[in-house]
């Protein structure tokens, strides 16, 4: 599969004056529900295992960990509390030994993640109106053309996420400030090489 072309979404002017440098990105993706395939399994586990204690430590010092952390000291989210999606994989693999596959979409975020520290939603494309962007309101929230989707960096609701008959997924990075633009592009096209797009029981 070719790389997917990635599309920039529209931030609300007063968001992006609070937070500039706040970003998001989107692609269109073909997609076939199921198990994730043994060669992703294997790659989400070598992946995991780079993430050791020492490295675990120091992860949070790394540039593109650490522009989330940044962004969501800024969004009224505490890190250590509220923990950033690539910290989150990691505290995950430590207190299990490892990561447990979820199926896909899942497990294509969390590789993509892991990978590269960027932050993923996967939505179900057929349930969006529009580009999707970042609107402003007593909550910042993930938005299309019909209103908001979710807060940013809290769960999708069940109006957006994808599900057994989902045939297209819209891959979504929330591009923190000062994250290069070269890390964002491998997330999206990581976890859209991951994903499966024939089912194998059709």
């Amino acid at each position: 599969m070719s790389d997917p072309e990635l599309l920039a979404g529209h931030v609300d002017p007063l968001v992006a004056a609070e937070h500039p440098g706040l970003a998001v990105v989107s692609a269109r993706v073909p997609f076939a529900p199921g198990p994730t395939p043994p060669e992703i399994r294997e790659r989400l586990r070598h992946a995991a295992d780079r993430w050791r204690g020492p490295q675990a430590v120091a992860l949070r010092t790394r540039p593109v960990p650490w522009a989330y952390r940044v962004l969501f000291r800024h969004l009224g989210l505490d890190p250590d509390v509220t923990r950033t999606p690539v910290e989150a994989l990691v505290l995950e693999r430590l207190l299990h030994g490892g990561l447990r596959a979820h199926g896909m979409p899942e497990d294509a975020l969390a590789l993509a993640t892991l990978e590269t520290g960027v932050a993923l939603y996967a939505l179900d494309a057929a349930k969006v109106r529009g580009r999707v962007g970042i609107a402003g309101g007593e909550r910042i929230a993930l938005a299309d053309a019909a209103g908001p989707i979710a807060p940013l960096f809290s769960p999708l609701g069940a109006g957006h996420a994808p599900g057994r008959r989902t045939r297209e997924l819209l891959l979504v990075a929330i591009v923190a400030p000062e994250v290069p633009a070269l890390f964002v592009e491998e997330a999206v096209w990581t976890a859209a090489a991951a994903l499966p797009t024939v089912d194998a029981s059709s």
